[in-house]
């Protein structure tokens, strides 16, 4: 009896938090919506650039084979 009431007051006490988690998880994954395309857009300079430095050395090999 005592773990049920345990249980009761440990769901009333959790519910709260769990819909507030339900009701701001969309406006979190708004907020770092724009660091994500931050992310891409960096990461796809850097492999750009890093294309860009070794494309003599790619011609360079696929002109020897």
């Amino acid at each position: 009896m005592i773990k049920f009431l345990l249980w009761l007051i440990l769901f009333v006490l959790c519910w709260p938090l769990a819909l507030l988690a339900l009701l701001l998880y969309p406006l979190v994954w708004l907020v770092s919506l724009p660091f994500r395309l931050i992310g891409i857009t960096v990461a796809a300079v850097f492999e750009l650039l890093r294309a860009i430095i070794t494309l003599p050395a790619r011609l360079i090999y696929s002109f020897g084979h």
